[in-house]
């Protein structure tokens, strides 16, 4: 596996899974604790940009890196947690996309 334009969510998936079953961690991998792992890493995403100005992250090539490894694992657990569940992940995000144009027209201007 190398690369988004190479690599299948499925191939994700399965790499991810194949990770687990080799270290016995399945008994682990129900739904509330991987939901949990998920947000505990989400958490550790976002210390990494806490206390630092706008811009001052993506300046700096070790705090990306950090982006970067944190990314990774939040995706691992979403990964791991949409295989556990039998979510087909790219079914989801269509859907919720197509959800969200709906309740977001595009051509209209949204105050945050």
């Amino acid at each position: 596996m190398s690369g988004d334009e190479h690599t299948t969510v499925r191939e994700l998936k399965d790499a991810v899974r194949r990770f687990v079953e080799e270290r016995g961690w399945e008994r682990y991998h129900n739904l509330k604790d991987l939901a949990i792992a998920l947000a505990v890493e989400a958490a550790e995403l976002l210390d990494v940009f806490k206390w630092r100005g706008p811009g001052r992250v993506e300046g700096d090539e070790r705090l990306m890196g950090q982006v970067r490894d944190e990314l990774a694992d939040v995706l691992i657990y979403a990964l791991r947690l949409a295989d556990v569940a039998g979510i087909d992940v790219s079914t989801a995000v269509c859907d919720k996309l197509r959800k969200n144009a709906e309740k977001y027209p595009p051509g209209r201007r949204y105050e945050w």
